[in-house]
């Protein structure tokens, strides 16, 4: 079995999905709260489902429309011990710079791909 069918299997939206493409809903908070700690709790038991089938030295994280849910929302898990998921709610990009680092990187949709992202 290849990896990205493990990954399908596991509830991972693969590659070429519609759903990866399009912008995801995001929430209005606070009238969406339920709705948005709902979303939360699905990629929780989402992570910890994918990360029992495989393990992620470097940390691992999961956007709402790869398990399937039009929604803003994202889970990032530090690799160091002990660190706190990280929920993240209609995120947005504020601030950027020139600054570039080079890292060996993966995506759980496209699991058989590997390389190096500046």
């Amino acid at each position: 079995m290849r990896p990205s069918d493990q990954m399908r299997d596991l509830g991972v939206v693969p590659e070429g999905a519609p759903i990866l493409t399009e912008p995801a809903r995001p929430f209005d908070l606070p009238a969406e709260r339920e709705a948005a700690e709902q979303v939360a709790e699905k990629l929780f038991t989402a992570m910890e489902r994918i990360g029992q089938a495989h393990p992620f030295a470097k940390g691992m994280s999961i956007a709402a429309p790869q398990v399937d849910i039009d929604r803003a929302a994202a889970l990032v898990q530090p690799a160091e011990p002990g660190a706190l998921a990280i929920v993240l709610l209609n995120p947005t990009i504020t601030d950027r710079t020139d600054e570039t680092d080079e890292q060996y990187e993966g995506c759980l949709s496209f699991f058989d791909v590997r390389g190096m992202v500046p």
